[in-house]
């Protein structure tokens, strides 16, 4: 039998075929570039052993020049700025680079939560006096040291969701982004954000539930998928905070991901 098409009918029937041939796209990135020694490592590693396409990276963290040099030894990877106002583990720390008063603990480094967290009553930005005024300014300073260190910076990211704070902060990010020509929004450009599917406890846990995930994208569209690369060694197993202790472990299995021949 002849199936008769008018005009409407015949592009909606090529549009869905096209679809259906178009590639899957999906952008991997590795978080938190800077924090550690393991944790650079474990990126590049997962850049030019994997599948990871893109690198965040925190500019006020001391292990920032170390990142800046194993960055410009690896060109074709994709970076951002990953805006950072907390510095969240116990054994290791970092401090604005401003003179931000309104962002910092009694010690002088950033407060560690972004939200109220129980395990550290009173010690987020939420609960003290935080200032739009020093929050951009330190969001100014954080984005000119990257693209003076790291000229190719493509966009901006928020390490623990800090540009959410308020539809305030979330607007004058924004305009910053803009500003500075990085203005890049996965979303704005119709990329979905995509989770493991199943449990992700264990190496095995996240190879079987990335690829659960992998199984569910449609063709024609484009996702991003965000981890944390690491090593379980001597120092990733000092460094925690209290409610996720198992930091070692747990990044070796996103470095195990990242690099599985599956």
């Amino acid at each position: 039998m002849k199936e008769i098409l008018n005009t409407a009918a015949f592009l909606l029937l090529l549009n869905a075929v096209a679809a259906q041939q178009a590639p899957t796209r999906l952008i991997v990135r590795g978080d938190d570039m800077g924090y550690t020694h393991s944790g650079n490592v474990a990126l590049i590693k997962s850049y030019k052993e994997g599948i990871e396409t893109s690198i965040e990276v925190i500019v006020p963290s001391p292990w920032f020049p170390e990142a800046v040099k194993l960055l410009q030894q690896n060109p074709g990877v994709d970076v951002g700025v990953h805006l950072a106002i907390t510095s969240e583990w116990e054994n290791i720390k970092w401090r604005p680079l401003t003179d931000c008063k309104s962002l910092k603990d009694s010690s002088g480094y950033f407060f560690p939560m972004v939200y109220p967290n129980n395990n550290y009553p009173g010690k987020s930005i939420k609960e003290n006096n935080w200032t739009i005024e020093d929050i951009e300014k330190e969001f100014r300073a954080q984005i000119e040291m990257a693209l003076k260190n790291i000229p190719r910076i493509s966009h901006i990211s928020a390490h623990m969701g800090c540009t959410e704070i308020s539809g305030e902060v979330k607007m004058m990010t924004k305009r910053l982004a803009r500003e500075y020509k990085i203005d890049i929004t996965p979303e704005e450009y119709g990329a979905s954000h995509v989770h493991y599917e199943g449990s992700s406890t264990t190496a095995a846990e996240k190879v079987q539930g990335f690829i659960n995930m992998l199984n569910k994208l449609e063709p024609g569209k484009t996702y991003w998928f965000l981890d944390h690369p690491g090593f379980d060694n001597d120092e990733l197993r000092s460094v925690f905070h209290i409610g996720y202790e198992n930091v070692a472990a747990d990044r070796q299995g996103v470095t195990e991901l990242f690099t599985n021949e599956k």
